[in-house]
């Protein structure tokens, strides 16, 4: 039987790096195996070193080892393509294009890339054969309870359809009833603990412990309780004797005995590396170290001794982007996973307000912790944040805001007089799972529509599901009716979404009023990500406006062999960023502490942005 392992855990914390060198493992050890990705920001390829992409790839120097990254738009093009062949059978050809306009929204789009996903759990082969170990690369752990839910969900939706109008938004019902008996086929399997295993990857680090927690407490609620923990990125004993590394592992085994407390569950230990993992070898030699415990292949190369630049800030060329232009200034934070983007966002928002500014801080992020961050409470609703005058918090909660946003179309219709089947139709159109993403993005809408802010700071969700965040406002411009915009005439209606959207865009559009900041730590494969992101903006229309380098080692930390090895690599990929992106480069050094408290988020945006307004209007 076919042994499913799924990776997940908080963005940023080696989920990928273990799910790979795992697959390497067993692939070496003559199981077929198969490592699939459903994560938009996808490296696959470049963990391996090699194109994937949208197929099932041999790994070359591994034999038995086959990888897939899916691809959102042409996963929804062979949905489509599958669900409406019958329709085609059987409809005149206006019938059917009218079904295929119902089937070009976000909903088909999200639910295509799961329904392939879920097409390696019913049926586990290629044409080569069965595969004896099929590993999932899940996107951060936030998105991935998402992706688990969605089966039930839409299960669920394609019920309620049979008892209605026949029709979801990813098709005819009748036509998707396979559908829904291979998502319960998925589900059955992820409960079962004889065929599928959860391993959650963290940091010992807070919030990664927190979210970690959160997961799992998720998975079991839906029945899924076959979990391990790989708790990754550990400073090795010998770098006490550097004071920064001495301060951060103390800070780590606090957390590693509240993880073994608090967590139960079969775990393994990974070291901070001095390296990236990538390649054959890399994996490999990874591999001997987590499952064998052998270290032997990683030891730290000695740096060659040669010095580093310095890497210091252009605050002439930062704070415009940062401060208002045209009487607001929205500024979105996006990168990888992990990369330090909220503490980023938390502290411009902190140094912003304590300017004078009145400033906005939100997230769409499911997994959210903006309030852990700031060390206050940040609910579903905009508050003021205590001890920071100016300064307003929120977080949209997909789940909630696809509720209000039910409640007040519904309430709405029945206020204009619709009549009960059009009401009923509606609603079985807003109880499709989808609504979320909208109704969340709609909630955005509406904050930054508000004319209360001078700078709102969006601490967007991590690179892939921030492009396809953005991408929203595209698809739903061109698919608005009186289903979704009662509360206007049909006649009316796809202006009104089209307007909405439309002012939403122009305003990313612009340098004068938006700015789009891309966190990344110098190395690799969120660099990469970021190049990839930024490319996909740039169709858009959208340029990226500034690049923060989180977690640069000081000359004065790399007093090891490990630290300096560690500072070499880094200061290759620092010295690429500002040609690479076109934008100035803000470094923010590695800290001794993790980044928590209104006092700590105030100090280190003061030692970052300096004082501000003053220090702005003198570099001009």
């Amino acid at each position: 039987m076919t042994q499913f392992h799924f990776f997940s855990g908080k963005g940023g914390v080696g989920k990928t790096s273990m799910a790979c060198t795992t697959a390497v493992h067993h692939a070496d050890a003559g199981l077929r195996t198969l490592i699939v990705t459903t994560d938009p920001a996808s490296n696959l390829s470049d963990v391996f070193e090699q194109a994937i992409g949208h197929a099932i790839t041999p790994i070359h120097a591994a034999p038995n080892l086959f990888a897939m990254e899916i691809d959102a738009d042409q996963a929804t093009e062979e949905y489509k393509d599958r669900a409406l062949a019958p329709i085609r059978a059987a409809f005149p050809p206006a019938m059917v294009a009218v079904m295929e306009e119902q089937m070009s929204g976000p909903c088909t789009a999200e639910v295509a890339a799961f329904d392939r996903f879920t097409d390696f759990i019913v049926a586990p082969h290629d044409a080569q054969g069965q595969f004896d170990v099929v590993i999932f690369d899940t996107a951060p752990t936030g998105h991935t309870l998402r992706l688990i839910e969605l089966p039930v969900e839409w299960s669920r939706a394609i019920d309620a359809a049979d008892q209605g109008s026949g029709q979801t938004c990813i098709g005819p019902s009748a036509a998707i009833q396979d559908a829904k008996h291979k998502y319960e086929h998925a589900v059955a399997a992820m409960r079962d603990p004889a065929a599928t295993s959860f391993t959650f990857v963290l940091q010992p680090e807070a919030t990664s412990l927190k979210e970690t927690r959160r997961a799992m407490d998720e998975l079991s609620k839906l029945g899924i309780a076959s979990q391990h923990l790989i708790v990754n990125a550990i400073i090795p004993a010998e770098e006490a004797a550097n004071p920064l590394f001495a301060a951060r592992r103390t800070m780590q085994q606090g957390y590693l005995a509240q993880i073994a407390r608090e967590l139960p569950l079969p775990t393994r230990q990974m070291p901070l590396l001095a390296g990236e993992i990538t390649g054959m070898a890399r994996l490999r030699a990874v591999g001997r170290l987590l499952f064998y415990g052998d270290a032997s292949a990683l030891v730290a190369q000695v740096s060659d001794g040669a010095t580093l630049p310095a890497f210091e800030a252009d605050l002439a060329a930062i704070l415009p982007r940062l401060l208002p232009d045209q009487g607001r200034r929205t500024i979105f934070f996006a990168g990888k996973g992990g990369v330090g983007k909220t503490v980023t966002s938390c502290l411009t928002a902190v140094w912003l307000a304590h300017q004078g500014l009145k400033t906005l801080l939100l997230t769409t992020d499911p997994a959210a912790h903006l309030g852990d961050v700031l060390g206050v409470p940040v609910g579903d609703t905009i508050a003021p944040v205590a001890g920071v005058p100016g300064l307003f918090a929120t977080k949209i909660d997909p789940k909630a805001a696809g509720e209000a946003y039910k409640t007040r179309i519904l309430a709405d219709a029945q206020a204009r007089g619709r009549s009960p089947e059009s009401i009923a139709v509606m609603q079985e159109e807003l109880d499709s799972p989808c609504t979320e993403e909208i109704a969340a993005f709609d909630l955005f809408i509406e904050y930054a529509a508000q004319a209360d802010w001078e700078v709102i700071v969006f601490d967007t969700a991590p690179t892939g599901h921030t492009l396809r965040m953005l991408e929203l406002p595209m698809d739903w411009s061109q698919q608005i009716d009186v289903k979704v915009f009662a509360s206007v005439d049909g006649a009316q209606a796809d202006e009104v979404a089209k307007a909405r959207f439309g002012g939403v865009i122009d305003l990313m559009r612009d340098p004068r009023q938006s700015t789009f900041a891309f966190v990344l730590y110098p190395e690799a494969t969120p660099i990469l990500e970021a190049a990839r992101a930024v490319e996909e903006l740039s169709s858009l229309g959208i340029a990226p406006g500034l690049i923060v380098a989180n977690y640069v080692l000081t000359e004065a930390a790399a007093t090891t062999p490990f630290g300096q090895a560690r500072r070499a690599m880094q200061g290759r990929y620092l010295s690429e960023l500002p040609s690479r992106f076109a934008a100035p480069v803000l470094p923010i050094p590695l800290l001794a502490q993790e980044v928590r408290g209104l006092e700590f988020l105030s100090d280190l945006g003061e030692q970052l942005y300096g004082t501000g307004i003053v220090a702005a209007n003198e570099h001009e």
